[in-house]
């Protein structure tokens, strides 16, 4: 990281300890939906009550419930029977992850325009997420969409930091470099006052490393860097030769395959449709 990143960064550091820049929040009934899951002693029924206190993130969550992603035979349409057919840890993640579109959301147009650039980034990375992840038995499909959705979070405080002071990031080039540095320090901040799972915490905080190694078995960066790869968001530093990236390697992916299967193809549109219309 160079001089001016480490700048800007502390800079940031500093804005959001004095509340000039506040970090993104998670609605009430998001944190005690998932606080009563946690605990592991909650029914469809209490889940469901707890839900009807926010209109809005029900009504988004029959909506997903009912959209081609989990394909309802027949159409559901209550809370309790959406909890019950789905499960209340399923529940719980689409919860968060609904929640976590209204982060992407900004007074200012200006910058709301540059938020959506950024979650549709997070909606194509994690559909790919959900794919790969239905063939790794130690990967949670919904954990796998929701690591997608957070994986460039920090993006959204350097937004509004250079839409307040343009002088810190100097031409738009800087500002992309910059942004490369310090986005994962402050995906972790934010995920971590959010108290996130620390698995997802790393993933904000490592998936931009593609020469990442580790002896464990395949987690949630290796998958985040796959599904990056095999969208149109990838970097352009990547080498040619994706058998040296350690994620495809652990993921047991074919490193000459950059196109994913045209079956899959289908189930990636439909998880995109169904994410940008919540």
């Amino acid at each position: 990281m160079n001089e001016q990143s480490q700048q800007v960064l502390q800079q940031l550091f500093k804005a959001i300890e004095t509340d000039q820049i506040k970090l993104p929040t998670l609605p009430e009934v998001a944190l005690k939906i998932r606080e009563a899951v946690e605990k592991d002693n909650q029914s469809a029924t209490d889940i469901a009550i707890l839900l009807s206190q926010d209109t809005s993130l029900s009504a988004r969550l029959l909506q997903l419930a009912n959209s081609p992603l989990y394909r309802a035979r027949t159409e559901i349409d209550n809370l309790q029977m959406a909890v019950t057919r789905l499960g209340v840890r399923i529940v719980k993640d689409l919860i968060i992850m609904l929640a976590i579109k209204q982060a992407f959301k900004a007074h200012d147009k200006k910058i709301e325009k540059q938020f959506k650039k950024i979650w549709q980034t997070s909606v194509d990375v994690a559909a790919v997420c959900r794919v790969l992840a239905k063939a790794q038995n130690a990967l949670d499909v919904e954990q796998a969409m929701l690591a997608g959705l957070i994986h460039n979070i920090g993006c959204l405080p350097i937004i509004e930091l250079a839409d307040k002071q343009p002088s810190l990031f100097g031409s738009e080039q800087n500002f992309k470099k910059i942004t490369e540095d310090i986005q994962a320090k402050l995906g972790e901040k934010i995920l971590a006052f959010w108290n996130f799972p620390q698995s997802l915490i790393d993933v904000a905080g490592n998936w931009n490393e593609f020469n990442r190694s580790h002896n464990a078995d395949a987690d949630y960066i290796d998958l985040v860097q796959a599904a990056i790869l095999h969208t149109q968001h990838a970097p352009t530093n990547i080498p040619d030769d994706w058998s040296s990236i350690p994620a495809i390697n652990k993921l047991g992916l074919d490193p000459s395959i950059r196109c994913l299967d045209k079956s899959i193809q289908i189930e990636l549109e439909q998880t995109r449709n169904s994410l940008m219309q919540v």
